[in-house]
């Protein structure tokens, strides 16, 4: 199959590589390839053929997304719509990530992909937006709620993932500070690949939660981090509301990979397993 990858050289996007080798892969960089640019989009489209597009752009940075909502839609939103109407032209299926944001979180029930959303920040409806263009648009999409992400690659945006921002402030003694009252399902982007890859070799479209199993508070994602370790770090739990964040977050916003584990592909591993590998990982690669 040939796939043309979106953002390949970000935190999913690098582990996407490894997953999709088996398969003829295009790949193209931000810097290569502006989703928001629709002629651009059509054009490259037009010109790769693929069978599959993978989309992992996205506008993330939750607590700017709340002041600079016009780059968020146009990225979550608008280039999710450019993307469905190029892969619409030339019968190719579109895969799209979407959040666990889109949830308003005030109840402690994992949700599943036939829940109702009610996101509570412009990040989570600028992701919802995306969602509903790819649904309408092309009924060959392939959305994939996850939550959580962290890959050996870091995030850009962020300047590095959960993981390592944990171990840089243990390493440079500081006292960390992380909130106990927002819980979900931390994933690594690998499994994700794995799951992706998966996919793609049926003929399922429509809408997928896709995390690791299990779920946590990010304190007690933050408190493995360092068990894992064997690192002893002045970590304290904390609220959200002691955070003053800008944008609010889901209290409870685990996935159920209900519509994964119908076609039996549910196999990822539990949450602290897949970060246990990572951190391994990690230390084989210095």
């Amino acid at each position: 199959m040939k796939i043309l990858l979106i953002g390949a050289n970000g935190q999913l996007g690098c582990d996407l590589v490894e997953a999709l080798r088996p398969h003829e892969l295009v790949t193209t960089t931000h810097q290569t390839l502006d989703v928001v640019n629709f002629e651009q989009v059509q054009q490259t489209v037009r010109e790769c053929q693929p069978q599959a597009i993978v989309n992992t752009s996205a506008f993330h940075n939750v607590d700017i997304c709340e002041t600079e909502i016009i780059p968020a839609f146009q990225v979550n939103a608008y280039g999710v719509r450019n993307l469905a109407l190029a892969a619409r032209e030339i019968d190719a299926r579109l895969v799209h990530f979407s959040t666990d944001y889109v949830f308003e979180g005030n109840a402690p029930v994992a949700r599943s992909e036939s829940d109702p959303t009610n996101p509570i920040s412009a990040y989570g409806v600028s992701k919802l937006a995306g969602e509903k263009f790819a649904s309408y648009l092309w009924p060959k999409s392939i959305v994939i709620r996850t939550s959580g992400l962290y890959g050996h690659a870091g995030s850009s945006g962020k300047g590095g993932n959960f993981v390592e921002m944990m171990l840089k402030k243990a390493a440079n003694g500081d006292a960390i500070k992380v909130v106990h009252d927002q819980r979900l399902t931390p994933t690594s982007t690998r499994e994700l690949a794995r799951k992706v890859s998966d996919l793609l070799s049926t003929d399922s479209c429509g809408l997928f939660h896709i995390t690791a199993n299990g779920d946590c508070s990010w304190f007690e994602f933050a408190r493995e981090i360092f068990s894992i370790t064997g690192i002893q770090a002045d970590l304290s739990p904390t609220t959200s509301e002691a955070f003053k964040s800008p944008a609010r977050r889901p209290a409870y916003s685990v996935l159920d990979n209900a519509r994964l584990r119908a076609l039996g592909l549910d196999d990822l591993k539990d949450w602290r397993a897949a970060l246990q590998e990572y951190l391994q990982n990690r230390k084989a690669r210095r």
